[in-house]
């Protein structure tokens, strides 16, 4: 039983020009960098920076978004090259294949679908209470038994079956389309975000600086399996403030910056990949790790960050200077991003798919392209029904962290599998090489693994359990059916 079976890279780039597999290539640089953008500033834009100012990092709180944002950049570098070695779709999946081997590759492609399909779903639902607060604002109330699933006390969460069910619809029409939707939506989350920027600059007080690294001071630890593993394993006593505490909140403000890494699933799709890709994926984290340094900055400023709420601190922060309006137009904001995140990340998982189902690891129904559209339609539907089904009937909150470890694998794999490549295959062209290797991608594990240390222990059973499941389905049907496998026992 071969496990380590590589697809090489010339037999990956072969299979993007195959009739019926073959996507179009409709995207710049500039799309794909909008796409970055628009997964990236969601959720964490408009909640993290107070819940992580108040809890951990004081008014210091921008140097934990530009730790964590060089963290996720060293990842993005290693992504980089890759993505224009090898410009077919599948991003990590298709990486680990010509590197690690088939097995590796199916448990990243199965680790992605946990991220990308979990991670929509859990947007979604974030998006559905945004929405229902918004609509609540001009007098509209939504029943809580069609705003939320069982278990969180509705019956079933119809808004976020919608948006699911909407931008499913707006991928299956076209990459170009759902490449100019994005960008509209996306602009108006940027202005918003300025907006707060901006304005929030005329209520900075200076005072609220002062401690700007407050003194670092224990916190109460957990226990059981809520324990982070760090402190499991080392004994570690959790700390707010100080550098102790700056540090901590990196691995709670990392989670804000997950999504750029959709961008390398779109290789095929682009005009260069090469070049655009490169462009696409480091050019969003520089935009928005400065997007999300100076809103905490700002927002640290107008408070005192003992103040600052942990659900709305910017809405909360005008209200408190005297402005509620911002927080009506802060609403529409997040309304406006959390679309574009569930958009990138269903986008990410059809090509995730598309991708296992061309290499014979899944259905190969799911690589089939629309004769007209040019989409992966099969595979998109697919992913479209099961996360409207999670959004809808499923309560997500505890598996949410889930999400945050297989993005943090996928990264970890991906730059051990860089250096495998330079070395295995050092004939390539590189139209990017990720600078300093070795150096860089053993940078990159460090950081990743120093994140996941920080996650509960429970999240880490999950995450096994999860990766077991696939184990069992490779051997039941992806070993046997894969085409690499095929070729070579015909």
């Amino acid at each position: 039983m071969d496990l380590r079976r590589t697809k090489t890279v010339e037999q990956s780039i072969r299979d993007t020009e195959e009739p019926g597999h073959r996507l179009r290539r409709a995207l710049s640089a500039l799309d794909l960098t909008v796409f970055g953008v628009g997964v990236i500033v969601g959720t964490g834009i408009f909640v993290l920076t107070g819940q992580v100012a108040r809890d951990k990092a004081g008014p210091a709180v921008a140097l934990s978004f530009i730790f964590a944002a060089v963290v996720c950049g060293l990842a993005a570098l290693c992504y980089a090259e890759f993505a224009s070695t090898v410009p077919a779709a599948g991003s990590a999946y298709t990486f680990s294949y010509a590197t690690l081997g088939e097995f590796p590759a199916w448990i990243i492609g199965w680790d992605l679908i946990l991220e990308m399909a979990l991670g929509a779903a859990v947007v979604a639902v974030g998006w559905s209470g945004y929405f229902a607060s918004l609509l609540d604002d001009v007098g509209i109330t939504v029943p809580a038994a069609i705003a939320a699933p069982p278990g969180d006390g509705g019956t079933v969460n119809v808004p976020a079956i919608g948006l699911v069910v909407a931008v499913t619809a707006l991928l299956v029409l076209g990459i170009k389309v759902s490449s100019r939707v994005n960008a509209v939506v996306v602009t108006i989350k940027i202005v918003v975000v300025l907006l707060v920027i901006f304005a929030g600059l005329f209520f900075v007080k200076g005072a609220n600086y002062h401690p700007f690294i407050p003194p670092s001071k224990p916190t109460a630890s957990e226990g059981g399996l809520g324990a982070p593993l760090m402190q499991v394993l080392f004994g570690f006593t959790p700390a707010s403030y100080g550098w102790l505490g700056i540090f901590a909140a990196i691995a709670i403000v990392f989670f804000a910056y997950i999504g750029f890494d959709v961008v390398a699933t779109a290789a095929e799709e682009a005009r260069r990949p090469q070049r655009d890709v490169p462009i696409g994926l480091i050019g969003s984290l520089v935009i928005t790790a400065v997007l999300y340094a100076a809103v905490a900055t700002v927002v640290a400023g107008m408070q005192n960050y003992k103040d600052l709420s942990t659900e709305a601190p910017l809405a909360d922060a005008f209200k408190a200077v005297g402005h509620p309006a911002f927080a009506t137009i802060i609403d529409v904001g997040a309304v406006a991003g959390l679309i574009t995140v569930v958009l990138i990340l269903l986008l990410g998982q059809s090509r995730i798919f598309f991708a296992m189902g061309r290499d014979g690891l899944m259905p190969p129904w799911l690589s089939v392209v629309h004769p007209r559209f040019g989409t992966p339609y099969r595979s998109t539907i697919l992913m479209g029904t099961i996360v409207a089904v999670l959004a809808g009937f499923i309560p997500l909150a505890k598996l949410a962290e889930l999400v945050n470890i297989g993005t943090l694998f996928a990264f970890l794999v991906v730059s051990v599998a860089v250096v495998i490549l330079r070395r295995t295959r050092p004939d390539l062209p590189r139209s990017f090489r990720t600078p300093w290797v070795p150096v860089v991608p053993a940078l990159s594990v460090l950081g990743c693994l120093f994140v996941m240390i920080n996650l509960p222990v429970e999240t880490w059973l999950r995450f096994a359990v999860w990766l077991v499941v696939g184990v069992v389905v490779y051997a039941a049907y992806g070993y046997r059916r894969s085409r690499v496998g095929a070729a070579r026992n015909p």
